[in-house]
């Protein structure tokens, strides 16, 4: 028998995006409904952000094992218990999970349906024994693996990121196809705890970002002895006796023990029978409006499935958006400028609005590119940690278009930036706060303040200067 629940909000999907809808409408209280059918907490929590930043902080512990001789301690080739890593990977999730039970959201006032959701009208889903109806749903449904068309690849043993965090094995030799920030995040973490490493990248290696900056964290992996190849076509990958192998379409074959694949991630919207409820989409998502509605006006998509920015970060911004315009019913569009990201690699990379490339696209020569480096930087060369610079965009006018950091804790100091280009700051409002020293975070300030260096020091100011100074004190 159906048990007919009519909520004000519906939210399906019990990831980032719609943990924020369904925590936020049952404290504002309204009755609200939140389906999922699989784990709590989505993809960050299970299979992407926090494992694998659980593994990297390992590796990087291993590595520092490895490069103390600078600091006048002997270095040590680590002694690696992968499974006990993997137990750090697992326990670093179970500390986290509470905060996204179900349990959780039951003491918020959530009412959580553990089944599937499919539309059967278009304002009524089926989860379960449950019909519901709701004037607002929410798809927060998320994104899973991409697996490209290789030949021999349904056939071969491979991990994806959904899998490769259960391995308790350590790879011997782990090929990776894919050379975006999962593929080289998991190289690099992967190598320094013990594993040989191929990555197998057809096209470019880090091809979002910019490419001055890339090519210092891919020159960092390289040094540390992983073996990355660009324009890797693979014709075919395959099982052996000893693992798994690629066939390049060059003819080389390179051999290893496993396999990942990390070729991007689509949209997940299968099984929703979204043409019921008469909303489009794509193989690309989705499709919404800049307030993220569909188009049935009773349904939102955000997060990863409406295909946008596959970012955790960003799905939370998504469900702020919904949470102000459709129940505050305030202005609420996606604004794609303010867009950060980082690939958490070390050299970490970061970078928020326009790159150099795009903001010479879009406003040709009248931009301002300004650099810094941390080996300028007093607090880097304490760390032991002067590879890398920020980088800032700005227009003609000193409006800050984009910022990109490569080097130590670039996640963290790319946060200003934000908030600078968020507000529409100028490049004025950056140069001219007080850090405190000795900080990494001078470097951004140093950066921001070149833009006035020529002006400050220039001709016409020195002349001003010697004029003044013939004045009496006063």
């Amino acid at each position: 028998m159906n048990r007919h629940l009519t909520p004000d909000v519906c939210v399906v999907g019990g990831g980032s995006a719609g943990l924020v809808v369904a925590a936020g409408a049952a404290q504002l209280g309204l009755d609200t409904v939140l389906i999922e059918r699989a784990e709590m907490g989505g993809d960050c929590l299970n299979f992407g952000c926090v494992p694998s930043k659980a593994l990297i902080a390992a590796a990087k512990a291993a590595q520092a094992q490895r490069s103390s001789a600078a600091f006048g301690i002997a270095p040590v080739e680590p002694q690696i218990d992968f499974a006990r890593v993997m137990d750090h990977v697992t326990e670093t999730i179970a500390a986290i999970a509470p905060n996204d039970s179900v349990e959780r959201f039951e003491k918020l006032g959530v009412r959580v349906l553990q089944e599937e959701a499919r539309f059967v009208g278009r304002t009524e889903l089926q989860a379960g024994p449950h019909r519901i109806r709701s004037k607002r749903i929410v798809l927060a449904t998320g994104s899973r693996p991409t697996l490209p068309p290789i030949a021999g690849l349904a056939e071969t043993p491979h991990f994806t990121n959904e899998t490769i965090f259960a391995n308790r094995t350590l790879p011997t030799h782990l090929l990776v196809i894919g050379g975006g920030p999962i593929g080289i995040e998991m190289a690099q973490a992967f190598r320094r705890l013990g594993a040989q490493v191929t990555v197998l990248e057809a096209a470019t290696l880090l091809a979002k970002d910019d490419p001055e900056l890339a090519a210092l964290v891919v020159a960092r992996l390289r040094a540390e002895g992983v073996d990355l190849r660009e324009g890797a076509k693979i014709e075919r990958v395959e099982r052996t006796l000893a693992g798994v192998a690629a066939l390049l379409s060059d003819g080389t074959r390179i051999a290893g023990s496993h396999l990942l694949v990390a070729a991007g991630r689509s949209p997940t919207v299968e099984g929703l029978d979204l043409e019921k409820a008469a909303i489009a989409y794509t193989r690309h998502g989705i499709t919404v409006n800049a307030a993220l509605r569909t188009s049935n006006r009773h349904v939102w998509a955000i997060g990863d499935c409406n295909g946008l920015y596959a970012f955790t970060h960003m799905a939370g911004y998504e469900a702020s958006l919904f949470i102000r315009g459709a129940l505050f019913r305030a202005p609420a569009k996606l604004d794609p400028a303010i867009v950060p990201w980082a690939t958490y690699s070390d050299p970490e990379l970061a970078q928020v609005g326009l790159g150099e490339r795009e903001a010479r696209q879009k406003h040709g020569d009248g931009i301002r590119v300004l650099r810094w480096s941390f080996a300028e930087n007093d607090r880097a060369h304490t760390e032991r940690a002067t590879e890398g610079l920020v980088k800032a965009i700005t227009n003609a006018r000193g409006r800050i278009l984009g910022a990109t950091i490569v080097g130590p804790q670039a996640g963290e100091l790319i946060q200003p930036w934000c908030l600078a280009i968020s507000r529409r700051l100028k490049i004025s409002a950056l140069a001219s706060f007080v850090p405190p020293y000795p900080t990494l975070g001078e470097a951004g300030k140093r950066a921001a303040g070149s833009y006035f260096t020529e002006t400050l020091f220039g001709p016409r100011t020195q002349r001003l200067v010697r004029f003044l100074s013939r004045l009496p004190v006063w």
